[in-house]
């Protein structure tokens, strides 16, 4: 077990009371609302972290340790990255979009920032990089500011996004499949929560 993991006998886990359960995607226009509330009020590395989330598809323990050095070369962010998945010791890759590489660079500017150095430092003095349960609180707040039931999303909602819209413009569950490193289709398709909705959309779509 990872040492952030573990638990001391009488601690309340932080998750006590909260609503567990797979957490809904984000919207086209959840995204955007997102997106500009950051932009207009200059949260650079929540701006970063927020569009890195999107498109990386990244569980929150590789987002958070993700390096300088693992998505830029020579102070350029990279339009693909690779890197391996703790959860599942295999490598995955994930491209960054133009408006992704530009936050990310400005943050890195901004933060004066190095290859060696973990992309989201944190503030608290023991701790290297943002740990999963401050990245929990960032995306509670982006939620809450446009007004969303922060009960119903979390940090696996940004993992969520952009593979749940692939999906639903293509179909294509092998590529999501790829896209989110899963090893077997069935967790895919699992993850996706598309087996229902598929066939009530069949349905609908048959007369009788």
């Amino acid at each position: 077990m990872y040492p952030s993991l573990m638990q001391h006998p009488g601690q309340i886990p932080w998750n006590k009371g909260k609503l567990s359960g797979q957490k809904r995607p984000l919207k086209l226009q959840e995204i955007w609302a997102i997106r500009v509330r950051l932009q207009l009020q200059e949260r650079n590395r929540e701006l970063a972290l927020f569009n890195l989330a999107i498109d990386s598809k990244l569980r929150a323990c590789d987002l958070m340790e993700l390096t300088v050095g693992d998505i830029s070369q020579r102070g350029r962010v990279k339009s693909r990255a690779s890197i391996v998945q703790r959860k599942t010791g295999r490598p995955v890759q994930f491209e960054i979009t133009d408006q992704t590489r530009r936050s990310v660079e400005r943050w890195m500017a901004e933060a004066d920032l190095r290859p060696p150095d973990y992309l989201f430092p944190s503030r608290v003095r023991n701790s290297l990089h943002l740990s999963r349960r401050q990245y929990a609180r960032i995306v509670h707040r982006w939620v809450s500011e446009i007004g969303l039931d922060t009960s119903l999303y979390g940090t696996h909602s940004l993992r969520r996004t952009k593979a749940s819209l692939i999906y639903r413009r293509t179909k294509n569950l092998r590529a999501v499949q790829l896209l989110l490193g899963h090893t077997k289709l069935e967790s895919t398709v699992r993850y996706l929560g598309v087996e229902v909705d598929d066939a009530l959309e069949l349905s609908e779509q048959t007369e009788v």
